[in-house]
């Protein structure tokens, strides 16, 4: 769902679970200028808590350690970003028009 979401928005998918030693990045896309490692969260409902709750300071940690690891083996001249996707889906995937919300460098 979120892959689908962003290339409507017209980014480009590069991989989709890269996963090193170190951790694991569920989307990494590009626009013109950006170079987006994305984090996604499904969750039911946000009765409990907002999903970008779940992106903690250990677990962004590990992101941009994978992301330094994929920048090592694919170097770019785009800008890193850090972006998270929360998805809102009270079936799970089989929700028909889940709640997507793009959060736009949400951690440096």
């Amino acid at each position: 769902m979120a892959a689908a979401y962003l290339q409507k928005k017209k980014y480009k998918l590069l991989a989709s679970g890269y996963r090193c030693r170190f951790g694991e990045i569920d989307l990494i896309v590009a626009d013109k200028t950006h170079l987006v490692f994305v984090e996604v969260k499904l969750r039911k409902n946000s009765k409990f808590a907002d999903a970008m709750e779940f992106v903690d300071q250990r677990k962004q940690n590990r992101i941009r350690t994978t992301a330094e690891v994929y920048l090592s083996q694919n170097p770019t001249e785009l800008q890193p970003r850090f972006d998270v996707i929360e998805i809102y889906a009270p079936e799970g995937t089989d929700t028909r028009k889940p709640e997507i919300h793009h959060i736009e460098e949400a951690f440096y």
